[in-house]
């Protein structure tokens, strides 16, 4: 979306709950997608991102505009769920229903949520190469998932990274760097073991090889 529209988009949703919806309708999709590859899990993810956008709405008051896609800031948003997630033994979101109950706000979408989340499972339970790759990042401390995820999986710039976790850029090259070093030293061990060879390679030719270059943005 232009720029311009997404801020003139932004001011009605401040006073109209319903305008709000078209937000939802337009980043939905990669928040959840975001989040769904941080859990693997489509349930856990679509409660997180329940509660994203529930936060992102009763606090949208306070967004201020800084000629950059309010995007970013749902990604911060889903970002600290995500550090509350993997901190708690028992992640207890609310739900988005709280806006239509309380501010008549009804997402604008023409997306069935719970088949959605059905044909997620469905590919995650398919992508053998995702899950083994995800099960090797999730043991990395969390802020190095966040930076490789955000650079690597969600294609994020240097500067919005550095907007999303509230870090300076030269702070988030250094992350993603000494991330791909702590990746090196969990994959070299792994590459002699013949059944876990091919979804190695392949997580290291999108992520490792990825990185050569990756600063120039």
């Amino acid at each position: 979306m232009d720029l311009q529209k997404e801020r003139e988009l932004i001011q009605r949703a401040k006073k109209n709950p319903v305008e709000f919806g078209q937000l939802f309708y337009i980043y939905y999709p990669q928040i959840f997608g975001y989040v769904l590859r941080r859990v693997a899990d489509p349930s856990t993810a679509q409660d997180i991102v329940a509660e994203t956008f529930l936060k992102a709405y009763q606090n949208l008051g306070r967004f201020k505009w800084r000629d950059v896609s309010i995007g970013n800031w749902f990604y911060k948003i889903a970002t600290n769920e995500l550090r509350v997630y993997f901190r708690k033994s028992k992640y207890a979101p609310r739900s988005l229903e709280l806006l239509f109950e309380t501010d008549g706000f009804e997402p604008i979408s023409d997306q069935d949520l719970h088949q959605e989340m059905v044909d997620a499972q469905t590919a995650i339970e398919r992508q053998e190469q995702f899950v083994a790759a995800q099960k090797i990042l999730a043991t990395l401390p969390i802020k190095y998932q966040e930076v490789i995820s955000l650079r690597f999986v969600e294609k994020k710039k240097l500067s919005e990274i550095a907007l999303i976790l509230d870090k300076k850029e030269g702070t988030v090259k250094s992350l993603v760097s000494r991330a791909l070093a702590k990746l090196r030293e969990k994959l070299v061990p792994l590459e002699t073991q013949p059944n876990e060879t091919t979804s190695i390679n392949t997580f290291e030719s999108q992520l490792l090889i990825q990185s050569q270059g990756s600063y120039e943005e």
